[in-house]
């Protein structure tokens, strides 16, 4: 079928074009895309920051209506309200222990531009062109989808702006919950509130802890993170970060996440932590990129840690986030704003320029 898509030809461009879809095989969905959210990870790639061969077709915070299934999909059947994920193989170690994060072929099923076996889903004048990004390039009228990141929502729901709960929202609250692992009453921090950040804040304060700090150097992303559960907030731009969290948590906080992915934010967050308190890595710069910490603040007991995704498990967590967002607890709306699909450079834009914390495009 003939799909409209925003095609990253060159870099830092989309361009609005027809492209010629793949009907779904055995064990793929297809969907009719309604919203999809822009994730950083999107914006990388077309900054070539992850320098993926181009031309390519992104997007991989869809959410949409199944249309079709493939024989070997038991999950989902036509007119399914669905969230798009991160896709994996099913098969592997990691994979049956329930961490399909951790996939052993991961890599395959969600940043080789084609089907994990090699085939384009996407072509262009008879020419495959790069799609299938995390099983789905969402930035489309359609998505052919893998039966192992299409998760089913209730029909009631805000269709178009549910996406992000399969990445940058699963991402934030579940390095959270399920990685850090907070009790009531831990201290928290997060450097860098964009959407994973707000989304980790949005988290902690489901877990209970106390205070919940947000630094930034944005005041707008600030006022929204109190109103989404900060206690106190710290502009980075005023002052010496590290100072101002002990002022508000004397001897540091037990745990903090960064989004930023830069030297000098990570440093402070360590610097930042209680003895033995621990951290989580989230930020995405460069390929390439190395950080050199001072290895002083390593030597009381702290942990720096990493994740995929989360941690989750989208079959079982993005329902769960479902639940938190119908009982008023991960106010997404809040960080969101919605664009036309033809207006997906604007959105980029305002994304990277800190205007827009959560673009959704509507298709």
């Amino acid at each position: 079928m003939d799909v409209l898509a925003a095609v990253v030809k060159e870099q830092g461009a989309f361009v609005i074009e027809n492209v010629e879809l793949n009907g779904p095989r055995p064990d793929e969905v297809l969907v009719k895309i309604v919203g999809a959210g822009m994730c950083h990870t999107d914006l990388v790639v077309v900054n070539q920051n992850v320098p993926l061969p181009l031309p390519m077709i992104l997007g991989h915070e869809g959410s949409g209506i199944v249309e079709e299934v493939g024989k070997d999909v038991d999950t989902v059947r036509p007119g399914d309200h669905v969230v798009l994920s991160f896709a994996y193989c099913g098969r592997c170690d990691n994979c049956l222990a329930g961490k399909p994060g951790y996939c052993r072929n991961w890599l395959a099923y969600n940043f080789s531009r084609a089907r994990p076996d090699g085939s384009f889903v996407h072509h262009q004048g008879g020419e495959p062109i790069g799609g299938s990004f995390f099983c789905q390039s969402s930035f489309a009228g359609h998505a052919i989808a893998h039966k192992s990141n299409v998760v089913k929502i209730p029909a009631d729901l805000p269709l178009e702006i549910m996406g992000p709960l399969g990445c940058g929202i699963q991402t934030g609250v579940g390095a959270v919950l399920n990685r850090l692992k907070p009790s009531p009453g831990d201290s928290f921090a997060v450097f860098g509130v964009g959407a994973v950040g707000l989304s980790a804040l949005m988290a902690a304060k489901v877990a209970g802890c106390a205070p919940i700090i947000a630094i930034d150097i944005h005041d707008s992303r600030l006022e929204i993170a109190k109103a989404v559960g900060a206690t106190n907030t710290i502009n980075g731009t005023e002052g010496n970060v590290v100072d101002r969290i002990h002022e508000i948590s004397a001897t540091g906080v037990d745990f903090a996440v960064e989004t930023a992915g830069r030297q000098q934010v990570i440093q402070n967050m360590i610097d930042s932590l209680e003895p033995d308190g621990s951290c989580v890595l989230l930020g995405l710069p460069p390929s390439g990129s190395v950080v050199t910490l001072d290895h002083s603040s390593l030597t009381n007991g702290r942990t720096i840690m990493s994740t995929i995704e989360g941690n989750a498990d989208p079959q079982t967590f993005v329902p769960y986030l479902v639940s938190l967002y119908q009982q008023g607890q991960l106010p997404i709306d809040k960080i969101m704003k919605v664009y036309d699909f033809r207006d997906i450079n604007k959105a980029a834009h305002d994304s990277e320029s800190g205007a827009t914390i959560k673009p959704i495009l509507r298709m």
